[in-house]
């Protein structure tokens, strides 16, 4: 009997083989999107996929990438999983899935779009895929409170990207002009195509710039998503988030340093009892024990995270 172990590199010929008959296996044999979605679970799970950009496991972003080269609606799955595909579908849809898995791009720079609830925003590699908590907050209104945004009427988002947060905040505060601040100017071109998407050029202003530098005057709520990924965790990152900008990722050593110049600068642009609100990840515990006196309000998000935080003006550092 041979126990020899085969050379790698003829396994990973085999392997390569294997992989490109069992493509080809799919195009001539499945027939409906139930089988393309199953079939595509079973690729990215065999390619090790990385699931952190909308969708939290493989089944909900086959079903999305299914539905999208069908031109179908992804919430009336069933109505559809058992149909059967032409051809040309067929064809579409794999192409769509073997290039999520050989390029390991998210979905949404594939796509070209992402989604926040019911909010749909253009996306590309200019700009980090949308996906703050604080989109649900907004939702859920769970500042009201301490804020009546229905009242309100500047209001800030920094680190904004494709500008959704700051689209939702306009839509969430009616009465508000927003201004929208980000570092990058590919992010804010991006940003620029998803305001005018929904028509709200005329109360969100963009700047580029670095933080709170490009603010002035007065404002009743400051809001942000800044990176906060620290150095440990940026070497370690999964292929998929290495595709999205580094900027919108990296903040220093310990992951705050964005972080911690909002808290510095923000007593200085808020009105007396202007809130700054600041998602931060799984960077808790290390944020508190950086400012033990502070009085940090957690707000709980749907999975009972707390992952953001809230302060009131005079709560910051040397207000």
């Amino acid at each position: 009997m041979n126990t020899a172990t085969p050379l790698p590199g003829v396994f990973a010929a085999t392997t390569s083989a294997w992989e490109q008959q069992t493509w080809q296996d799919a195009a001539d044999h499945l027939h409906t999107a139930r089988d393309l979605v199953r079939f595509a679970m079973s690729r990215f799970a065999a390619a090790d996929l990385f699931f952190g950009h909308g969708f939290p496991d493989a089944l909900e972003e086959a079903r999305y990438l299914v539905a999208w080269a069908l031109h179908l609606p992804v919430r009336q799955a069933s109505e559809w999983l058992d149909a059967r595909l032409t051809p040309a579908e067929r064809s579409r849809v794999l192409h769509l899935l073997r290039l999520r898995v050989d390029s390991r791009q998210p979905a949404a720079y594939l796509t070209g779009e992402a989604w926040l609830g019911e909010f749909r925003f253009r996306v590309d590699a200019r700009t980090i895929v949308p996906r703050s908590l604080i989109a649900e907050q907004l939702e859920d209104g769970a500042l009201h409170p301490w804020l009546d945004l229905d009242a309100v009427s500047r209001v800030a988002d920094v680190c904004t990207g494709g500008g959704s947060l700051a689209i939702l905040l306009a839509l969430a505060a009616p009465q508000a002009e927003v201004d929208a601040v980000d570092l990058s100017a590919d992010a804010l071109a991006v940003a620029a195509l998803n305001v005018s998407d929904y028509g709200l050029q005329d109360r969100i202003t963009l700047h580029q710039g670095d933080l709170l530098a490009p603010l002035s005057g007065l404002y009743q709520l400051i809001l942000s998503n800044p990176p906060y990924v620290d150095a440990a965790a940026m070497h370690a990152l999964p292929v998929e988030y290495c595709r999205e900008p580094e900027l919108a990722l990296a903040s220093g050593v310990d992951g705050l340093l964005h972080t911690r110049r909002l808290m510095a600068g923000a007593a200085a642009l808020l009105e007396e009892d202007g809130l700054l609100v600041v998602e931060v990840g799984h960077q808790r515990g290390v944020l508190e024990m950086a400012y033990p006196d502070v009085p940090f309000t957690w707000l709980e998000s749907r999975d009972g995270g707390t992952y953001i935080f809230l302060l009131r003006r005079g709560d910051l550092p040397g207000a």
